[in-house]
């Protein structure tokens, strides 16, 4: 699982890392969260009403589900399970909260905290995207001290200050996985 706060690089990573190693199966998540312009369900989501998400989480549908910012994001459980099955590494680009559950649930996953090099290029990062309003970016930037509080208890932290760097650094911690399972 790779985790870590918002403006650490974890999506570029994680696409990165998916187009150079063919052979790994990256989940999708189900959010509440409206689609931001240029979004598309079942590119960067799965959007569903809040109702939707709901029965999800009543039926077990989903491994782990979190309200991040006002807004609930879970991991739907069939698609993982069913690719585990057939022997796939599966990734999960996913928030700190939920790759804690998850690991409760699969004891044997890796957990990689993807960290930004410092607050000032996160805010650079986060203000860059043009996703969110001042408030909103000072307080993910303020979450972002709490979710790297909890790295310690990541098996690896990488520094996204280069993102080839970081997408090699990652891709080497889950070979090293891979043989040791």
């Amino acid at each position: 699982m790779i985790a870590g706060p918002s403006g650490a690089g974890k999506g570029t990573v994680v696409r990165q890392l998916l187009d150079a190693d063919p052979s790994l199966w990256s989940s999708l998540s189900t959010t509440t969260r409206p689609p931001r312009e240029g979004d598309r369900e079942g590119v960067q989501y799965h959007f569903v009403t809040p109702e939707e998400f709901s029965a999800l989480q009543q039926e077990g549908g989903l491994l782990e589900s979190f309200e991040v910012f006002g807004h609930s994001y879970g991991t739907p459980r069939a698609p993982v399970e069913r690719h585990l099955r057939a022997g796939d590494d599966v990734v999960l680009e996913i928030d700190v909260q939920g790759a804690l559950a998850v690991r409760d649930a699969y004891p044997d996953a890796v957990l990689v905290f993807v960290k930004p090099p410092s607050r000032a290029e996160q805010r650079r990062r986060l203000e860059e995207r043009g996703l969110d309003d001042p408030a909103e970016i000072h307080r993910r930037l303020e979450a972002a001290e709490a979710e790297e509080a909890r790295a310690a208890v990541f098996d690896a932290v990488v520094v996204n200050d280069d993102v080839d760097r970081a997408v090699a650094e990652v891709a080497g911690i889950l070979a090293a996985h891979r043989g040791s399972g």
